[in-house]
């Protein structure tokens, strides 16, 4: 440790005597396969490294795939789910969401669900306003963790939102199994890190039969690292991710992403609502858009951040693992993290801005979605990942209590389970208006077997009446008797027919007599 922060105190000095920008990777040669890995060239001079692992399956091992509706077809059968919900934001900054679809349970690993019964509601604030509203605007936090305006405030909800978005679709989901053809797991990782730091996952769900996906990102791992900052920044990344999806993508996709890499999943999963199937989020963060802090330490000049890198690590390895030992330190060296050049660090932690990325964003998504979290996360609060389960329209999130930013080398049984569970999972729906009309024809069976009842009891004391009256030449009696009749078995007709158990048969009541 000593012997590399000399050095690189030294390298830093002749950074800044010369000028000259340090540790630059140049383009890579080959742009072929070899050693398991692809090189595709996504852009003239921009070479990404991918682990694509394709199972060889038999065909006695290979299962049918699901079956895909047309394009003007609407899914139907096993694990349809209707997406609904109705969303309508406010010029005060507040976000009302309503979901009006149908009821989402899951039991993969006792996971949290988030807000999926129908007919809920939740209040937030847009994380912009936040940072501008007084403390006369301030909001009280409900129990599902939405903030419900104060007296004050709501008259203002009454208003007409400046902006509404209505979500109405189905989607079907489906058990994604190793020994279907049309699945694609993909793998992105955040910023510092490689596709190595997934070693655990890419070789449990390789050996299952799926077929898996990691790239590195631009300047990461063996990619090349290009030299003008434009390169870094989200957009440039997420056209990248693009490229990849395009080119291994199957029918079912499912995205996983950790840290940085869940805004690239985020992104991918909006753009291509019907080819992405499901989406895992790890340490994830918050719905909020991406803005690059203006007070950071990866402001300063690169040869200074080349002088500090020795800390830096040492700064990441106590932040990202719940436990600083050798087992870790060996696991950050084998996981290929957090060795990237001074200036692409540099680059990608001022190249975060990404304003479209807000709540709304992520409320528009229909793609169910399991969050995971290490409780002993430094850089991502747990509250962050709640707030996500509360936006999100299909959300699970389960916390890792032994885990923390890298819970993948952490607890690789643990998140290999997890992630293979919802692969499995397939949603048990309760449709709301299918329940809405069990209740209505239940209630209306009640309500006919109440009014049955009821005239039983009202035809015998009214019969009696009426063969008493009609003995004593009652003249009304049989009228009356024929309305009572008619008022509580009819209420909304003018005639019906009856045959009175008496003897007397009589066409139309109330009409005729």
């Amino acid at each position: 440790m000593r012997s590399n922060m000399l050095t690189s105190i030294t390298d830093g000095i002749m950074c800044c005597i010369t000028g000259r920008t340090l540790n630059v990777v140049g383009a890579i040669d080959s742009v072929e396969s070899s050693n398991g890995y692809d090189y595709v060239e996504v852009k003239p001079g921009r070479v990404l490294r991918v682990k694509h692992i394709v199972p060889s399956r038999t065909p006695a091992e290979e299962e049918k795939p699901v079956e895909e509706e047309g394009e003007d077809e609407e899914p139907s059968g096993k694990g349809v789910v209707h997406c609904k919900r109705k969303i309508s934001v406010y010029r005060n900054g507040q976000v009302v969401i309503e979901n009006l679809g149908d009821v989402i349970r899951s039991e993969i690993l006792h996971c949290q669900n988030g807000n999926t019964d129908p007919s809920s509601r939740v209040e937030i604030e847009l994380s912009d306003a936040n940072a501008t509203s007084s403390q006369d605007n301030s909001t009280n936090t409900c129990a599902n963790g939405g903030a419900v305006p104060e007296q004050g405030t709501a008259k203002r909800r009454k208003r007409k939102p400046k902006k509404t978005v209505m979500i109405d679709c189905k989607k079907r989901i489906t058990s994604c199994k190793g020994t279907h053809s049309d699945v694609a797991l993909f793998f992105i990782h955040g910023v510092g890190g490689s596709l190595d730091i997934w070693k655990e996952q890419l070789d449990f769900f390789g050996k299952l039969g799926y077929e898996v996906v990691a790239p590195d990102l631009a300047g990461h791992g063996s990619s090349t690292a290009p030299k003008i900052g434009a390169a870094y920044t989200f957009y440039a990344l997420a056209e990248d991710m693009r490229a990849i999806f395009k080119r291994y993508g199957k029918k079912r996709n499912i995205l996983i992403g950790h840290s940085y890499g869940v805004s690239f999943c985020t992104f991918l999963a909006h753009e291509y609502p019907d080819q992405v199937h499901k989406v895992v989020m790890i340490n994830g963060g918050g719905p909020t858009a991406l803005e690059p802090s203006l007070c950071s330490i990866f402001n300063l000049p690169t040869c200074v951040l080349h002088c500090l890198s020795p800390c830096l690590v040492w700064s990441f390895l106590k932040a990202a693992f719940a436990r600083q030992g050798a087992k870790e330190k060996q696991l950050l060296k084998e996981g290929n993290a957090f060795r990237v050049t001074s200036f692409v660090l540099r680059a990608m932690m001022s190249g975060q801005y990404w304003p479209e990325g807000d709540e709304v964003y992520h409320a528009e998504l229909t793609v169910p979605v399991l969050l995971v979290h290490g409780m002993h996360d430094k850089f991502v609060p747990v509250d962050e990942d709640q707030r996500m389960a509360e936006i999100l329209l299909i959300a699970f999130l389960k916390v890792i209590d032994e885990g923390s930013h890298m819970v993948m080398l952490e607890c690789p049984e643990t998140v290999n389970t997890l992630l293979h569970e919802f692969l499995l999972w397939e949603p048990e729906v309760a449709a709301s208006e299918k329940v809405e009309a069990k209740q209505t024809t239940e209630n209306n069976k009640c309500c006919q077997t109440c009014r049955v009842q009821h005239f039983l009891s009202l035809f015998q004391r009214k019969l009696m009446w009426s063969i008493d009256n009609r003995r004593h030449g009652g003249p009304n009696a049989h009228k009356l008797l024929c309305n009572s009749i008619h008022k509580v078995l009819l209420p909304n007709s003018t005639t019906a027919e009856w045959i009175l158990p008496d003897g007397h048969a009589h066409g139309r009541c109330c009409q005729t007599c």
